[in-house]
């Protein structure tokens, strides 16, 4: 017992100690991994990642990429400076690639580093479903989205320790029974509504990041029918799923994009690509 409580000991300080609160979200967030060691190896990763795919370079989609890339990067710098925070993006190294890989996909990793494969174009069908794709990527890099899910995994590696030591004296059925149970509740609980929220948040953020670069928010909505109709509306139930559902998805993206043209034209943007 002394090993669990020094367990939960830890965690109530490192947890103490290591929350940050992100401008874009105005939360507390966990930060138990620092960005001097997040950053670093994300850029590694992402330039390992480069050499062994087929990136395209010089084309019209390429080009494109970039552009929207830059757009939003740069709405996103705007946003921060207006409100406090300039200098909050001093360690991201903004680049923006199109590789050739028939996944419906697209990701940003902290610090900035975007890639979007070549099977999302379809669905993104234009500039404006890429921005509102690239709102969305840049978001979740802006609200430390990769940082919190890395600390939290930390925690729930170190609660399952401490559950199994709780449990260590009991017959061999009964820690089987607690491990499962500790697994299940902590993945349909805890990580998959947390992941959910993460994409909810980014979806907000982006819709506001894509409006303030000059893009129609009412896009995104759009894009979503879009995604749905791609999948043939198959998916998960939601609490199964790492993402909200699709409808709940198009819903909310499209009450958020009044807010977003609101925010936009705070920085004299009245009308929209």
């Amino acid at each position: 017992m002394k090993i669990k409580n020094h367990i939960v000991a830890w965690s109530f300080v490192a947890l103490s100690l290591s929350c940050a609160t992100n401008p874009f979200t105005g939360k507390k967030t966990l930060a138990l991994v620092p960005n001097t060691q997040i950053l670093p190896a994300a850029f590694a990763q992402y330039n390992q990642f480069l050499g062994e795919n087929k990136v395209i370079r010089g084309t019209s989609d390429a080009e494109m990429i970039k552009r929207v890339g830059e757009k939003i990067s740069k709405a996103s710098e705007r946003w921060l400076t207006a409100n406090g925070y300039a200098g909050y993006l001093k360690d991201y190294k903004w680049e923006y690639n199109l590789v050739d890989d028939k996944t419906v996909n697209a990701w940003c990793m902290p610090g900035g580093k975007i890639v979007f494969y070549t099977g999302i174009l379809p669905i993104a069908d234009g500039e404006r479903g890429i921005a509102a794709i690239m709102g969305h990527e840049v978001a979740h890099a802006l609200a430390n989205h990769g940082q919190q899910r890395m600390s939290a995994g930390q925690i729930q590696q170190v609660a399952g320790v401490a559950t199994a030591v709780a449990v260590s004296g009991k017959n061999q059925a009964t820690q089987q029974i607690v491990g499962q149970a500790f697994g299940l509740g902590s993945q349909f609980g805890v990580m998959l509504p947390f992941s959910r929220s993460h994409e909810t948040e980014a979806d907000k953020i982006g819709l506001t990041l894509m409006a303030i670069a000059g893009y129609n928010p009412d896009e995104g909505s759009e894009l979503w029918k879009r995604m749905k109709a791609k999948s043939g509306g198959q998916a998960p139930p939601e609490f199964m799923s790492t993402h909200p559902s699709n409808d709940t998805r198009i819903a909310n993206l499209k009450a958020w994009a009044p807010g977003a043209k609101q925010e936009a034209q705070k920085y004299g943007i009245t009308s929209f690509k």
